[in-house]
């Protein structure tokens, strides 16, 4: 999840580019729940998932037989090795698979073109998904897919160099204005205190902290040039330029979670996929899990997640929706979460999951006040300029960048 976030809009563009162009030209995508015809027999799914690994890939192969072996259809799982260009050429070839992972950041260019098939609001006990995430695949109204599974941000401390500063339980920061003390209290004895991606995938948490977003809830209205944005970009550059918080370029390190387990900064922020990467890379590492520290406006954080796509062309829809249906039961799902480190998207396999893996309790407690992705299509140039920025933002001018991403965004969306 690290490096596939970090990487997501450097790999969409092309793909993005033909697909938006192929439903401008008429690709034949119908936005209605027909899409051509439909077999009534048994079904041979073809799935498309972008997996994490082969713990992942054994997973959803192995659910997926299951379910083949008694529904009486059949079911293949294919590992994609780059999803979004081979989804994109797909979609936009008229040959896409039935059924496929799907980005919350890519979702809306799907949906605006009618590539997928808007069936979520015709799955058993939808409202059981997270109300976060729902809303990141929804549109013009419609749920169009179901979560598959989710991420957020928390706050990791790393609990040798806490102490060796002697901070305490009682010191973890639940505020920006607590976050700020400790970090003075942590530089003061040689510390860096804290080590933070510089892309809107971690920065963008301050903002939703202070009330503002990038766009309108609807996805509809550009909301970047806003006092509630701006507190924020301020906030983050006075850590920056305080020596309170640093860029992992800044600490020799790929990502966040490389500084952290390197040792090279007190606190991260990152999402759960950090424990699978420590367990890997840095066993020794002790770190503890807390919320994120709550802005002027509240507790925030940002959640990553994939749905279910159907396409919109698929022969066995109806089919496909079973197998859907399937994949996210709450038990499969923490089936899932155990074999390769997931959160469920249903609310009612919380408890379970938190008893199952209760050091993540801060990362699934977020669900309740996460911010997904920006959803609203063809904006890829957009967020990656505004990631250009903020990797700036130590020397940048926070009013100035916010104005060229208003300007900006405002143009994506009317276009």
């Amino acid at each position: 999840m690290t490096r596939r976030v970090i990487r997501r809009a450097a790999l969409a563009g092309v793909a993005a580019a033909a697909l938006l162009a192929s439903g401008a030209c008429g690709s034949g995508f119908d936005d209605s729940s027909g899409g051509g015809e439909q077999s009534s027999g048994p079904a041979s799914l073809q799935i498309l998932i972008g997996s994490s690994g082969a713990a992942e890939t054994k997973a959803v192969q192995d659910a997926a037989a299951a379910w083949a072996s008694s529904s009486g259809n059949t079911a293949t799982v294919t590992p994609a090795q780059d999803l979004v260009q081979q989804l994109g050429q797909a979609l936009a070839g008229g040959t896409p698979p039935d059924v496929f992972y799907v980005d919350a950041g890519r979702f809306a260019d799907y949906a605006s073109v009618g590539a997928l098939e808007p069936y979520g609001d015709r799955l058993a006990d939808a409202d059981d998904f997270y109300p976060t995430l729902r809303t990141a695949f929804t549109r013009d109204g419609k749920l169009y897919c179901a979560p598959k599974d989710f991420s957020t941000l928390a706050l990791e401390i790393n609990t040798d160099l806490w102490n060796k500063a002697g901070l305490t339980d009682a010191d973890v920061p639940t505020t920006w204005e607590q976050l700020t003390a400790v970090s003075q209290k942590l530089k003061a004895k040689g510390v860096t205190p804290l080590a933070i991606g510089d892309t809107r995938d971690r920065v963008g948490a301050f903002l939703k902290q202070a009330g503002g977003w990038i766009t309108s809830p609807d996805g509809k209205q550009a909301t970047a040039d806003s006092p509630e944005n701006l507190q924020a970009l301020q906030y983050v550059k006075g850590l920056l330029t305080a020596g309170l918080a640093r860029y992992p370029k800044q600490l020799d390190a790929g990502w966040a979670g490389e500084a952290f387990g390197k040792g090279k900064a007190a606190m991260t922020i990152e999402g759960n996929w950090i424990k699978g990467a420590l367990q890997n890379d840095f066993p020794n590492v002790k770190y503890t899990v807390h919320p994120l520290p709550a802005g002027p406006k509240g507790q925030a954080t940002l959640s990553f997640t994939n749905c279910w796509g159907i396409a919109a062309k698929s022969k066995y829809k109806e089919q496909a929706i079973k197998f859907v249906e399937a994949m996210t039961s709450a038990d499969q799902q923490l089936a899932f979460a155990k074999a390769f480190g997931v959160m469920p998207s249903r609310q009612s396999a919380k408890d379970r999951y938190v008893q199952q893996f209760p050091a993540d309790k801060a990362f699934i407690d977020g669900a309740e006040y996460a911010q997904g992705p920006v959803n609203a299509p063809k904006m890829d140039s957009v967020l990656s300029d505004f990631d250009t920025g903020l990797q700036g933002l130590d020397q940048g001018d926070p009013k100035a960048l916010l104005a060229r991403v208003q300007k900006n965004t405002q143009a994506a969306l009317a276009g």
